[in-house]
């Protein structure tokens, strides 16, 4: 008996309209194909029916008890037998006859194949204007930019890939979301990722879809962002630090005028408090990233790695001592400026372009100090 070249996997929670017609197209892909194939359902917990139609259909059923798109596909992908998976909805929009589309894309060495609607054509009606024109376009261009994947639909419901090759990412999520873990870890992991255009038609159900806007939109947005320390921790950090750096510095000396507008102590105060909010970010995007290579949701960046390995804890603590240090003398030179006036009144704005820096370098320095630590912990080996 000749082993399955491919399996076709739908996901189902309640298809029981749709279900027979995708499962005979799907059965008419693999006999045009010529290659030897299974139909297999991921059941989600269907009470419509939709279990007894898909053994009447002889399509195989795996049984999922957790809830949720990606629990669905995950379960299917270990159960499948098949080298290549092809997966699409199971609700009669996506259309089985690009089968050979996505095995030809495969076939030339591509770890996934996703399908371009965009490309391929979006028929009137298949697809929410707010989809079509805001959410797929941003979050696809999103994906693009933290992760560097040639790809323009991220969240095209019809993809083919090799088992073997997905299943060794540890795809985790279990709703919507798995849509975009699947591209993200693939990128990550430097597997081959192509497009094949396709076309996306109305739905056959009468009831109301799955997806749901904000909630599920939410959910690939925040994905994107957890998997991206630079984008979500980095570059916002960097930014504040350079922009309060710049003001403070621009400031410390005297007042400073742009036309009628007069920039005092009250902005210099706002500037060093975004200089230590740049900061706390940045320290947050070394403590993500480490932790997300150690844990293996990231894959390991060896330039990182050693930039980390180059500052060892002691240098920490020195510069944090010598914040402290430099936070102290200022402190004390404006108690001398004080005794000077016999502890009597003084300038305002004056003393507080010596006390506002001396607070943010003792902060400053006490954040060095205890994230010196944090890292270090965050570096050790595990047996």
């Amino acid at each position: 008996m000749q082993p399955v070249a491919v399996t076709i996997l739908m996901p189902c929670l309640n298809e029981a309209e749709t279900l027979a017609i995708c499962i005979r197209k799907a059965h008419a892909a693999i006999n045009r194909s010529g290659l030897v194939g299974e139909v297999l359902i991921a059941d989600n917990g269907s009470t419509d029916g939709s279990q007894e139609i898909a053994r009447a259909e002889l399509a195989r059923i795996v049984h999922v008890s957790i809830r949720g798109y990606g629990a669905a596909i995950a379960a299917g992908i270990e159960a499948a037998e098949g080298k290549y998976i092809l997966m699409a909805d199971a609700d009669d929009s996506y259309d089985f006859d690009h089968l050979t589309r996505f095995l030809d894309a495969l076939d030339r060495g591509s770890d996934l194949v996703i399908g371009n609607r965009f490309q391929g054509g979006v028929l009137k009606n298949a697809m929410p204007s707010l989809h079509r024109y805001l959410g797929n376009p941003v979050l696809s261009f999103v994906g693009r930019l933290f992760f560097r994947v040639p790809v323009g639909d991220f969240h095209c419901g019809i993809r083919a890939f090799r088992r073997d090759a997905i299943r060794s990412l540890d795809l985790r999520t279990t709703g919507m979301e798995f849509a975009s873990e699947m591209v993200v870890k693939s990128g990550l992991r430097n597997l081959k990722i192509s497009e094949v255009p396709t076309t996306l038609r109305p739905d056959g159900r009468t009831r109301a879809p799955h997806l749901r806007t904000w909630h599920d939109g939410w959910r690939h947005l925040r994905f994107l962002l957890m998997y991206s320390p630079r984008w979500l921790f980095f570059y916002p950090g960097l930014f504040l630090t350079l922009i309060g750096f710049g003001f403070s510095a621009w400031l410390l000396p005297e007042e400073r005028n742009i036309g009628t507008l007069s920039l005092d102590v009250d902005t210099l105060t706002y500037s060093l408090g975004v200089l230590l909010m740049g900061v706390q970010i940045m320290v947050f995007a070394v403590s993500a990233k480490l932790f997300g290579t150690r844990q293996g949701f990231l894959p390991k960046n060896p330039s990182f790695e050693r930039a980390v390995q180059a500052v060892p804890l002691e240098t920490g603590l020195l510069s944090g001592s010598a914040l402290l240090l430099v936070g102290v003398g200022m402190g004390a030179y404006a108690v001398v400026q004080w005794h000077a006036t016999g502890f009597g009144p003084l300038t305002a704005t004056r003393m507080l372009r010596i006390t506002l820096p001396s607070v943010a370098a003792l902060l400053l320095g006490v954040e060095v100090i205890f994230a010196s630590f944090f890292l270090s912990l965050l570096q050790m080996e595990q047996k």
